[in-house]
């Protein structure tokens, strides 16, 4: 768990933060305390969250304690992170199937800002959806999930 990093702990505080984060980068990171990844993201996220406090909020949510938002974003591998920006969900084309969420840590402090940085960029220019600027080898591979189908 990042110490420096604000927590949501329901459904009522993620639909409030979403509601109010404006003209900023709202970040989501969904995930277990104990899990070594997802410690390690909250540690490139506590690292860059004073650099880039003009462009994001970032907060940490645990899977466990919002069922909706999870189901929601089909969070099956963790940790998972979401984008929005003025409540509007931002979608990221990362070269995958999925463009919702990132899933997995970033590589390296940089991949991240520069993610930040572009999906900021977008949303000032009402774009919904942006190019991912992460180098392919840096993004990691998974398969989709599909529940019964």
């Amino acid at each position: 768990m990042s110490l420096f990093l604000p927590k949501l702990s329901c459904k009522k505080d993620i639909d409030e933060v979403i509601k109010t984060v404006a003209e900023k980068v709202l970040v989501l990171r969904f995930g277990r305390d104990e899990d070594s990844v997802c410690l390690q993201l909250d540690e490139i996220l506590s690292k860059t969250s004073h650099d880039l406090s003009n462009m994001a909020s970032i907060y940490i949510v645990d899977v466990d304690s919002a069922p909706v938002y999870t189901r929601y974003f089909d969070i099956s591998y963790i940790p998972s992170t979401v984008f929005f920006f003025n409540g509007q969900h931002m979608k990221v084309d990362y070269g995958s199937p999925d463009h919702t969420k990132f899933v997995g840590s970033f590589k390296t402090k940089q991949d991240f800002m520069d993610l930040i940085e572009v999906i900021y960029r977008g949303a000032m220019r009402g774009k919904m959806i942006v190019q991912s600027p992460i180098d392919p080898q840096n993004i990691p591979k998974y398969d989709l999930l599909y529940h019964g189908i």
